[in-house]
């Protein structure tokens, strides 16, 4: 096996796709999209034990259901919200050279062992039937490992990245906050593998260019702060905080500064003063915020204790230097819902949104403007237009109450005034502006629309 370096230009900023209507292979358009067929439970009230917006809302919308503590389903409409931010990260992962694959979740507990981790109070642990010690992933830098240590020989086999969207078990003391902290989620992980520092270093780089765009193509207010290593060892760290209110972390933020609170106090440069914290003469400010992914320099970590090694140019055997880059979609998921929610409900940006329209029809079965609806939802889905339409037998109170609480970014109404004047209502769920689309023509005007919204 061989591998060679990307170009340099590998590493800078490569744009894939833009986002478009049926941009998401996961979630393309189907004709299961009528709401009278479609599974939405929506609520009228939150759970009681509910805190954080985002877990209110989305129980209440539809898209979440407990089945127990820290543990969550994914219903139809949150699924397609969860699966577009996968296609975004994949699509940006795959653009810097990384190999997508899939690695299990129950794991030999010997290879937790080996990397001293296996004492984690977090980590699952158990045994099957033979009595043999088992631990359930939290994170896969052991199989990996194992695996690229029995591969790699030479320098010509690398550098590789290599990763793979899966499940991670941790034993969460005190889940909460809906999908925020929880038992079980689904994360992306990939792991790169150098001949030496600089190699990891380009690496790292090319993650960093990476997940700033993925993070501007989701749409969240973000920061890339200086983090701790914590359990994961190596030689740094940064996480990706998106601001909100029902972040359990906190941030410390200068005109040219950034790190995790934690970090900052470390800082010898950092001072705090009369209840404030000062570098270089500026007063830094602290903000909550959501960790929705992070990235570690691991160095040798985890090649010295698995023995990743390879040889070099002259034959001399050398380890393999390594990085960590972890992203988890349900917490961009819910910090999309807490940064842009308001008083009616989830308000997507449109890269995320489970539909690119919701059409409510106002009308008995058989008039009109029933009628009409069932023309412009035919029309929406031959224009290739991702659409859920409200053909519910129920009242517009509650029909309008479901589309703001859902939160896809345009709504059109098709109702008897408007419709006589020729017209088609279209609400922009982020702010709630009218307009008025020709009926003739709907799909074409409400494209055009929707490439306008952020």
């Amino acid at each position: 096996m061989r591998a060679t370096r990307r170009p340099a230009a590998a590493a800078t900023p490569v744009r894939a796709r833009p986002y478009t209507l049926d941009a998401c292979p996961r979630a393309r358009q189907s004709e299961m999209t009528r709401l009278s067929e479609y599974l939405l439970p929506t609520e009228k009230e939150p759970p009681a034990d509910a805190e954080a917006t985002s877990h209110k809302l989305m129980v209440r919308a539809g898209l979440i259901r407990q089945l127990g503590a820290g543990m969550w389903t994914w219903m139809p409409a949150g699924w397609r919200v969860h699966e577009r931010v996968v296609g975004i990260v994949r699509e940006e992962i795959d653009a810097i050279g990384g190999q997508e694959m899939l690695m299990p979740v129950l794991q030999p507990a010997e290879l937790w062992r080996r990397t001293g981790r296996y004492d984690i109070d977090a980590l699952f642990k158990l045994n099957d039937r033979k009595g043999s010690p088992l631990v359930l992933a939290m994170t896969h830098e052991e199989a990996i490992t194992f695996h690229v240590a029995q591969i790699v020989r030479s320098y010509r086999d690398l550098p590789l990245i290599l990763y793979h969207f899966q499940v991670k078990e941790r034993d969460e003391p005190r889940p909460r906050a809906g999908v925020l902290r929880t038992r079980e989620f689904i994360m992306k992980d990939s792991y790169s593998f150098d001949r030496d520092r600089a190699g990891l270093d380009a690496s790292y780089a090319m993650h960093v260019g990476a997940y700033d765009r993925i993070m501007e193509r989701t749409g969240l207010r973000y920061y890339r702060v200086e983090s701790d290593v914590g359990m994961m060892g190596g030689l740094g760290a940064h996480e990706y905080m998106a601001p909100c209110a029902a972040g359990e972390d906190e941030i410390a933020l200068g005109d040219s500064y950034a790190a995790n609170l934690d970090v900052a106090r470390k800082d010898p440069a950092v001072r705090e003063q009369a209840g404030a914290l000062e570098r270089e003469g500026e007063t830094l400010t602290v903000e909550p915020a959501i960790e929705v992914g992070n990235i570690f320099m691991l160095g040798t970590r985890y090649s010295d204790a698995l023995g990743a090694r390879y040889l070099d140019e002259h034959g001399n055997e050398q380890p393999i230097w390594m990085g960590s880059y972890g992203i988890g979609p349900a917490r961009i998921v819910a910090a999309a819902v807490e940064q842009f929610a308001d008083e009616h409900g989830i308000s997507w940006p449109r890269a995320l949104a489970p539909f690119a329209v919701h059409l409510v029809g106002i009308g008995r079965p058989g008039s009109p403007e029933q009628e009409a609806a069932e023309g412009v939802y035919q029309a929406l889905i031959g224009g290739g237009v991702e659409v859920l339409y409200d053909d519910r037998d129920a009242g517009p109170g509650e029909k309008f109450a479901d589309a703001e609480l859902l939160g896809c970014p345009l709504r059109l109404t098709v109702g008897k005034r408007a419709l006589e004047a020729g017209e088609i209502e279209a609400q922009v769920r982020r702010g709630r502006e009218k307009r008025s689309l020709p009926a003739e023509g709907t799909a074409t005007a409400a494209r055009g629309l929707w490439q306008e919204l952020p």
